[in-house]
């Protein structure tokens, strides 16, 4: 092969390699796009109702899938209405599931336990096979409800068992809030973190899902950078302003209404008032306060 001859070939085969590059580059680009767009936002005067326990018909909590479905063997959050005065028979579930207050004073333990009231912002976790009650008492009693596999099902005591896990429940007054100062994962004043749970015992495991309560004080605006590819959050108390680069307008977002996306986000909150959210992810998410939309630059 004479030189030219070599040039020639060297320049095709350079040529081939950038176009193949550039293709390559441009299918990944637009499928990184296409999955990080992927987000969703749902009030909470959008949701339809139906039964937690449609065997009990009006006896039974008021319930809504936020997301996943409680059927099926997924994971699903939900929330759940009870009638002032209500209390479950004893009875235990197949599935551990956790639940946040959102309004109103509930308790739940074992069927001799004295009552201990549990009101907004307290959690707790309810272990399979534990034979329990449920109780409320409030004029309106709502709670997020959380399970990790399904179907969420209601059975007699009888059918009670052990997993070697044990409830938790956290009053509202025992839980640990976090500032800038205290936490990584803050920047700014007006901002708080309180973490709940995760799977781990290790901390910060790519990929672990953990649940934290973050608190936005009334007027701040707070951004919530995640590169989970499972981030969901309801808001547990107030009221706050969302939008996002797949919203055309600022949503009002009152308690139970729900966001999430997966792969790397921001999402955007203006509080009202005092707002915080429930945030469950399977990786880092870092959060930033400020008064307005000047003081970034100020």
């Amino acid at each position: 092969m004479n030189n030219t001859t070599h040039r020639a070939s060297l320049v095709l085969t350079s040529f081939l390699l950038a176009g193949s590059l550039l293709v390559a580059t441009a299918s990944f680009n637009a499928t990184a796009e296409n999955y990080e767009s992927t987000s969703s936002v749902v009030p909470s005067a959008e949701l339809e109702w139906g039964y937690l326990n449609p065997l009990r018909g009006d006896k039974s909590p008021a319930a809504t899938d936020l997301w996943g479905d409680r059927t099926k063997n997924r994971a699903t959050g939900m929330l759940v209405k009870f009638k002032e005065g209500f209390s479950s028979p004893p009875h235990i579930h197949n599935i551990t599931y956790r639940g946040i207050v959102i309004e109103g004073l509930l308790h739940n333990d074992t069927p001799s336990a004295e009552h201990m009231w549990l009101p907004s912002l307290s959690f707790w976790t309810q272990p399979a096979g534990h034979n329990h009650i449920t109780s409320a008492n409030r004029k309106a009693n709502l709670i997020y409800l959380e399970i990790d596999s399904g179907p969420y099902l209601v059975k007699p005591p009888e059918a009670e068992f052990d997993t070697n896990e044990r409830p938790i429940n956290v009053h509202a007054s025992n839980l640990i809030w976090l500032n800038e100062n205290d936490s990584e994962l803050l920047k700014g004043d007006g901002v708080e973190i309180a973490h709940l749970w995760q799977k781990s015992d290790l901390p910060d495991i790519k990929g672990e899902l953990k649940g934290y309560l973050v608190k936005f004080a009334k007027g701040k605006e707070g951004h919530i950078f995640t590169t989970a590819t499972d981030f969901k959050s309801v808001i547990i108390k107030g009221k706050a302003n969302y939008d996002s680069k797949n919203t055309d307008t600022a949503v009002v977002l009152e308690a139970g209404s729900f966001f999430s996306s997966k792969s790397s986000f921001s999402h955007n909150i203006n509080a009202n008032e005092e707002t915080v959210l429930y945030i469950r992810a399977n990786d880092t998410v870092s959060i930033m306060a400020h008064s307005d939309s000047t003081s970034e630059s100020e």
